[in-house]
């Protein structure tokens, strides 16, 4: 299911000044036309405009009701990565070569170019497997030996 964030933002009230459009309703129309473009650069989708009524002060204790015309955008909601178990082999601090070359590299390698690459791949998966190799620490780290002591 997807979950989507949603924003509002207040309609223009006037329009811009524009040598293209000619009448006022023109004028209007390309205002609101740029700001809805402004929010889909980052990301927004225009859903519609809604005209909700606000209870504001008036003088010292009266309060009247304004009406507000809002525009409404939604986007999705940045995707959350749920952290998954780790197989017997990453427990163990084995690491799995990838499936293919072109997988390990980003894709776009010809094929010479693959099986060159291929050796490379086995020998780094190789390197880093072992019973001291945990996934969760960096290469530095798993390099480190512990000091031993001399009984001596």
């Amino acid at each position: 299911m997807n979950s989507f964030e949603y924003t509002a933002i207040p309609a223009p009230l006037r329009s811009e000044k524009s040598k293209a459009a000619k009448s006022p309703s023109e004028r209007y129309a390309l205002t609101l036309t740029e700001e809805i473009n402004r929010m889909a650069a980052d990301g927004w989708e225009y859903l519609r405009a809604e005209t909700l009524p606000s209870e504001e002060r008036s003088g010292l204790t009266g309060r009247t009701t304004l009406f507000h015309n809002l525009l409404i955008f939604r986007r999705p909601k940045a995707a959350t990565v749920k952290p998954r178990a780790l197989t017997e082999a990453e427990a163990k601090g084995v690491i799995a070569a990838p499936a293919t070359p072109a997988a390990a590299t980003g894709g776009g390698l010809s094929e010479a170019a693959a099986k060159r690459a291929e050796p490379e791949i086995e020998a780094e998966a190789a390197s880093s497997a072992g019973p001291a190799a945990s996934p969760i620490f960096s290469e530095p780290m798993r390099a480190a030996k512990l000091p031993t002591e001399d009984k001596t």
